[in-house]
This record gives structure tokens, sequence and C-alpha cells, in this order.
């Protein structure tokens, strides 16, 4: 088996999000879950995916972390199919089918950057209650007064709230006011686990819509998994997406570009489109990736 380490989101080494790629043999099999898992656990990254081919244009990716299987990873998706270009299984300027266990989907391959398609968006809930949402605010490290407010453009001076989106991952979509309250979150992390189990969420996605230069800046927190903050997070990206169109602040036809990871010294750049057609939103995320390494992994004798 030919793994990889991408840094996914960037066109940069040593920016993004990394991830760790492992292309199975042509017409092999996955190995067993506890072998895949401790595989992730020894390259040390938040995600590993472990693709195989299918047919010339078919894929299908299992996605584990140091500690579990996931159903997506939007980092380990785009590392993935960069690496698949690398090995000569893909080629750019085409579009190929990724099967994945939060569904079958496509991807769309440029030159420069990799789209995927999301998962069917859902809105699971909103977090209105006074105390429910000074509890998150305060396990985040901030407080909750005055978080929601939009301060610009066509939806001045309304309010968000943090709700629960998914687009194939549940996580809690987390207004801030500015990029100084961005930057001052410092969680509880153990409470966060807690409270991740309680709302079923895969963790927290924390945004700000007002910085100056109108990208969306934002940070992610996942220690239920055993990521205590990530680089770059496809998932949570496309649910903000979604959330944004379900907020009045997105509409068909939009590009957006998210900012994440500058707190760990590896910004990273996040693209979405959004489409509606019928009353059906699709969302598609991407980016570029970088090579860090590759090189063989022999799992002899077990």
């Amino acid at each position: 088996m030919k793994f990889y380490i991408m840094d996914a989101f960037t066109d940069t080494l040593f920016g993004g999000n990394p991830a760790g790629v492992v292309i199975l043999d042509k017409d092999g099999s996955f190995p067993e879950e506890e072998v895949m898992r401790k595989t992730a656990a020894e390259l040390r990254y938040s995600e590993t995916a472990f693709i195989r081919q299918m047919e010339e244009k078919e894929f299908q990716i299992r996605y584990f972390t140091p500690a579990a299987e996931v159903d997506l990873c939007g980092h380990a998706t785009i590392g993935a199919f960069f690496a698949l270009a690398d090995a000569g299984l893909v080629k750019f300027d085409s579009s190929v089918t990724c099967n994945t266990l939060a569904g079958r989907l496509n991807i769309d391959l440029s030159t420069d950057s990799v789209l995927m398609d999301m998962g069917a968006p859902a809105a699971l809930n909103r977090i209105t209650d006074q105390t429910a949402l000074q509890e998150l605010y305060s396990i985040m490290g901030i407080s909750h007064e005055n978080q929601g407010a939009v301060l610009t453009g066509e939806k001045a001076g309304s309010v968000l709230i943090p709700e629960m989106i998914s687009t194939g991952l549940p996580d809690i979509m987390m207004p801030v006011r500015n990029e100084r309250e961005l930057a001052a979150i410092t969680p509880d992390f153990p409470a966060l686990v807690k409270l991740s189990g309680k709302y079923g969420v895969v963790g927290v996605h924390a945004f700000t819509v007002n910085a100056p230069d109108h990208a969306v800046h934002c940070r992610n927190f996942a220690p239920l998994y055993e990521i205590d903050e990530e680089a770059a997070t496809g998932t949570s990206n496309g649910a903000l997406t979604y959330y944004l169109y379900k907020n009045g602040l997105l509409h068909h036809g939009a590009e957006s570009l998210f900012i994440q990871g500058e707190a760990m010294g590896r910004p990273s750049k996040i693209m979405s489109r959004l489409t509606v057609t019928d009353d059906k939103v699709k969302i598609q995320v991407g980016g570029s990736a970088a090579i860090l390494a590759c090189g063989d992994i022999r799992l002899c004798g077990l």
C-alpha cells in the first residue's frame, strides 16, 4: 500500500490541514478496522483516508481518526484526490465518484483545486435557551453576550443563533462578534467532550462574518474525536455554508472563502459553492493541496 502525507486546503507546504492518505493496492480490500485505526494513530494526523479504486472513475474511501472511524472528512478527501492524481489514478480536468459512509459524492478536479459534493444539508436543532447558550459560550471560554450580532451588510442588526448543522457530519455552528472574540476562544476541552456527546455532534465550529477582508474566519474544535483544534475542516465549512444560506447571508450561485487555522499558525483557505435548484440545495467544498511525503506501508505479519 502506498501512503501520502498531504497538506490540504493550501498550495504551500506546512500550511492548511495535514492528512494521511493510504492508497490500497489495485483490487485490494480494506484492512480490518482496528488495523486502519492503528495506522491512523501511527501516522498521527487528525484523519487518515483509506481509498480503493473500484472502477476507472469510481472510488471508495473510509476515514479514521486515531480514535475511531468517521463518516466523512473534507480535508482528507481533498488530499486523497491530489494524491491519486500524483499516483496516476485520476486526471485533472475530470469528474469522478467517491463512495463514503456519508453517501455517494461527485468530485470535480481542476488543475489547481478539487471540489467535492457535501452530503445533503440538514438543520438539526437551534440553541436558543439562555442557560444553554451561556453553557456553550462559557465552555468555549468567552461570554455569550451579543456574540451573534451581524454588524454589516443587508442583515445589519440581526442576530445569529448557534445551530447544529450537518452536510455529512453534525457540528454546532457558533457565531462570534468579531475576529478578536474568535481569537480569544480557549475551550474547556473535557467539558466540550461532554457537551458534544450530549448534543450528538462532532464538535464546535466557531466563526465570524464581520472580518474586514469579507472572508468568513473560523475555528474548529472536536476533542470528542481527540482533535482539540483543526486547521481546515471541509465538512464543517460545508455546514457553515448551509447555515449562512439558511440565515439569508448567502444565495444561489454564491462562492465563499473561509479562512481557518490562523490560531494554529497553519492558515487555510477553503472554498465553497452553493447552488439551489427547485429548492434543493447543493453545496461543494474544496481547495488545493501540497504533497509533503509519500512511501510504502508494509503490514507484513498481521
